[in-house]
């Protein structure tokens, strides 16, 4: 049987998040690390986008599938094989609310936090005005979390929507993640203990580390 291709960036967000549900629904994958400097052929002839992640399912020169966007890419994942009921299958509302909170996220929270970085690279003077439009969504998340911590009264980390792992966890991981490493001292001061938890859980796991496995720069002639 012919694995599934992806290609693949390592610390691109949305390439993490989708080996992170291809980790969570336990399906193999061909990792093709590129170089975005250095497009393969073959990743253009999948995806004229040529961004990443993609994912070629079936014989690579006619495949059954592809596709293209991370978000979809997690959900073709967990609907091949979802143990862990990331996706809560018997809620029929769960899924349109995880995925508009996702939704809300990836066009907000992404673009003030595209903003962070770019004042913390360039030294801008307006570092802590963008931090601080980041914080209303990362306030939110300590708000979610806090909740679920109360319920549970453990010491243990909780989840954003619940006291269960849901896709909303997965997929925001590599951006929250991202916000961490901006200004790293700050965060680690910062009024975010139930976030913080959250996250170091994350970091700290043995599914992260799988999925962030270095690979070579994937050369078609080797």
């Amino acid at each position: 049987m012919t694995l599934p291709i992806l290609y693949s960036l390592r610390n691109c967000p949305y390439a993490m998040r989708a080996r992170i549900a291809l980790f969570k629904a336990n399906q193999s994958v061909a990792v093709r690390e590129v170089n975005l400097n250095n497009k393969p052929v073959e990743m253009l002839d999948a995806s004229a986008k040529g961004t990443v992640p993609i994912l070629v399912v079936g014989d690579e020169l006619q495949p059954s599938l592809i596709v293209d966007e991370s978000l979809e890419v997690m959900l073709w994942a967990l609907a091949q094989n979802d143990p862990d009921d990331l996706l809560r299958k018997d809620d029929p509302v769960a899924l349109p609310s995880m995925l508009s909170m996702i939704a809300r996220f990836d066009d907000e929270f992404k673009t003030r936090l595209n903003a962070y970085k770019c004042a913390q690279r360039y030294r801008e003077n307006n570092l802590t005005e963008c931090r601080q439009a980041c914080e209303i969504y990362i306030q939110e998340l300590e708000g979610l979390l806090s909740v679920e911590n109360a319920k549970r009264n453990t010491n243990k980390a909780s989840y954003i929507m619940s006291d269960r792992e849901s896709l909303v966890d997965i997929a925001l991981l590599p951006f929250i993640r991202q916000f961490a490493k901006v200004e790293r001292q700050w965060y680690q001061q910062s009024p975010y203990p139930n976030l913080k938890k959250w996250l170091k859980h994350y970091l700290q796991s043995v599914m992260f580390t799988k999925v962030m496995t270095k690979f070579e720069v994937w050369d078609a002639s080797k």
